[in-house]
């Protein structure tokens, strides 16, 4: 301790832990005592294994700390140490303030590591009694007398000492919680994220503060409380700085600041700390400075795992904005309307229609960024669903290329991806697609050499034809994998809004629409012939498929099919002449649709598109009889005259394809558990999966 290094193994053994953890009281001003346990350098850790191996060799400390702290107190004279640290702090300048910023930082590290062990093996109610608890003097004393007489009679005062502790106990419950100095210390940790300024001798304590609301919120993963129930989540959720909070986070998360290579280094006042920091540079060293954050080449964990290590607060700070929207949400959650009510700091600010202001701009370039990362997925959905105004703000954008690309991506690479994550990512793709302007420019949007998609090299396409792609093949992932009617429920949604503005398709989209549509009939007509046999034929393979499993499979797929024919006859109606493509793959696939104009569900679209192939292809017969055999660019120019004469009036009328996404009853019970369990697989923070309760019992950590 002091300016000596200090390691993880050393713990158990140091003199000033043992102190305060120990049997005697330490008074709050005992300055001697608490500005030699705050001098430390400790290396913080990153990694579950980290956590673990720290959590291991603190056992015996938090123990000890458990067993004496409701008589000594000395959790609450650190409290109170770390308030007035605070209030300190808030006063001084840069040049002053970096010693009480390393010894705070210190303090509130010893603070959380306290917290999450009293959360994860005791209770909410007991942490709040370490919290409020003072000095008792009568137990103190019982206590030296008791270590006294076990010295002297070891077995009998053994019984006496258990029976002593047992008394102590019952004493000691009754410490009254009235939660005042819980308050006050969740007040100093909000002060410190909205009033101290970002810099890089200050980057680990807001760090730190971040990190502590979380560990408290997590109280909600070790109990099957519901959380308005629990004392952390009401003081936590009064609200009274939800817009400077929810504004500071959102800002940690747009200004993206990487993580500095020292703790507390590179002041340029030359001050105490990073003159220690200079010395003891390897303890100081937060991570290897050989790492390189290339965010641009990396995607889904891998680009999780980069963001964490390179840009911490920004990431703790993503996923508290997550925590604290997602819970509350019929309750009144100011943290939720705050998110749902900025507005961007280049507009004139309108009287009390919003909450804070940030920079739009800021932010969506860094959503652009970091979409691939399941929380930022998260975050965009509820900006894009819940935030009008930041919706709008996306629509106008000239570059949606890219946020639309790299959500694409995730899509493409679903194997690889949650289904949670998916899922979200094809909401983010539904809310976009409700905008008739966004599906209108994505068409005028070209994109080169698209490396990652490699089912086939296409050197340039749309946006919007990468999209359709992307999502067809989402669909037929779906039916042979995850089978969510849902899911490609919701995929046929967006592709339903975009159809009517589909415009110059590549030709592998028109194919590959088309194809869709063959793929799912083929699998309609072996269907439909197994139901049309007797029970007890060969048919029948796999005995755990039972006609009733396999009649509900067909009723799906009939809407699936239903809705890509909706789809196709969306795009003739409104944007035929621009989707030559299209038309030629009808043309060259017209026989796809054969088994299908007697069906009930599907006899009034097809006479649509048999309208459609019937106009064209009696011109190119024509055609075909004055020339002879037709090459492929013949073939497009009569296409192409054949468009400029046809009208939409001649086909069917159907009501316009338009879906909305609408957030089902209690999200909470879908968004909650994801939300923790992000919080867990991507967060510095690291919690223990075994002691994990309640209805989020399922999350891994």
């Amino acid at each position: 301790m002091g300016i000596n290094i200090s390691r993880q193994t050393d713990l158990t053994a140091n003199l000033y832990l043992q102190k305060f953890v120990g049997r005697t009281h330490i008074a709050h001003d005992d300055l001697e005592f608490w500005k030699a346990l705050l001098n430390y350098n400790i290396s913080i850790p990153e990694t579950s294994q980290d956590q673990l191996n720290l959590d291991s060799r603190l056992e015996s400390l938090c123990q000890s700390f458990i067993s004496n702290n409701l008589k000594t107190g000395n959790f609450g004279s650190l409290i109170v140490v770390f308030l007035e640290k605070v209030t300190e702090l808030l006063s001084l300048s840069d040049q002053e303030s970096n010693l009480h910023i390393w010894q705070t930082f210190n303090a509130l590290f010893i603070i959380r590591t306290v917290i999450k062990y009293i959360i994860e093996t005791g209770s909410e109610f007991q942490l709040l009694q370490h919290f409020e608890a003072i000095p008792n003097e009568e137990l103190l004393k019982a206590e030296e007398a008791n270590l006294t007489a076990v010295t002297a009679e070891n077995v009998i005062v053994g019984v006496e000492t258990n029976s002593n502790d047992e008394a102590a106990m019952q004493i000691n419950t009754a410490v009254m919680v009235d939660g005042s100095k819980f308050e006050t210390f969740i007040d100093a940790i909000v002060n410190l994220i909205v009033v101290i300024p970002v810099k890089e001798f200050t980057y680990h304590l807001h760090l730190e503060s971040v990190n502590c609301l979380i560990t408290l919120l997590s109280v909600h993963l070790f109990t099957q409380q519901p959380a308005e129930k629990l004392i952390i989540f009401r003081t936590i959720y009064k609200c009274q700085h939800a817009n400077v909070l929810m504004s500071a986070l959102l800002h940690f998360v747009a200004r993206l600041v990487e993580v500095p290579p020292t703790m507390f280094g590179n002041s340029s006042t030359g001050s105490f700390v990073f003159g220690i920091a200079e010395s003891l540079l390897s303890i100081f060293s937060f991570r290897k400075q050989q790492d390189i954050f290339k965010i641009s080449g990396a995607t889904g964990v891998e680009l999780s795992l980069q963001f964490r290590q390179h840009f911490p607060l920004a990431n703790q700070s993503l996923l508290l904005i997550l925590i604290l929207t997602n819970h509350y949400t019929s309750k009144g959650n100011a943290y939720r309307s705050s998110l749902f009510g900025c507005a961007d700091s280049k507009e004139s600010p309108k009287e009390g229609s919003n909450t804070f202001q940030i920079d739009f701009s800021a932010v969506y370039e860094t959503l652009c960024r970091i979409v691939t990362i399941d929380q930022a997925t998260l975050l965009l959905y509820l900006l894009l669903h819940r935030n009008e105004r930041f919706y709008k703000f996306v629509m106008i954008q000239p570059d949606l290329e890219k946020l639309v690309t790299p959500i694409l991506q995730t899509l493409y690479n679903a194997p690889h991806s949650t289904s949670h994550h998916i899922y979200m990512s094809l909401i983010v793709l539904l809310i976009l697609s409700e905008d008739d302007g966004f599906n209108k420019n994505v068409h005028n949007i070209i994109l080169k050499n698209v490396t990652w998609y490699t089912e086939r090299t296409i050197s340039e396409i749309s946006l919007g034809g990468l999209l359709i792609l992307v999502v067809i093949r989402t669909i037929q992932y779906n039916m042979l994998k995850m089978r969510d009617k849902y899911l490609h429920t919701n995929c046929l949604a967006a592709l339903a809004n975009m159809s009517g503005q589909f415009r110059n398709l590549h030709p592998y989209v028109a194919q590959r629409l088309i194809s869709l549509f063959e793929t799912l009939a083929r699998k309609h007509t072996r269907l439909d012939a197994q139901l049309k046999e007797p029970v007890n034929s060969a048919v029948f393979v796999n005995v755990s498929t039972t006609p009733e499993d396999m009649m509900q499979d067909l009723t799906v797929l009939e809407e699936v099919l239903r809705m890509v024919l909706e789809i196709l006859n969306s795009c003739l109606s409104n944007q035929l002449v621009y989707c030559p493509n299209l038309v030629y793959t009808l043309l060259y696939k017209r026989s796809v649709f054969e088994g299908f104009r007697s069906h009930h569900a599907f006899q009034d679209i097809i006479q649509n598109i048999d309208m459609v192939v019937g106009f064209f292809s009696s011109r190119l017969q024509r055609v075909q009889e004055q020339r002879g055999e037709l090459g492929v660019n013949e073939v497009f120019e009569v296409i192409s005259k054949g468009a400029s004469q046809w009208s939409s009036d001649r086909l069917r009328k159907f009501a316009d394809l338009k879906f909305k996404y609408v957030e089902e009853d209690a999200p909470e019970e879908f968004f909650i558990p994801y939300v923790w369990t992000l919080v867990c697989k991507y967060g510095c923070v690291h919690f223990s999966s075994e002691s994990i309760k309640g209805v989020t019992a399922e999350i891994s950590c």
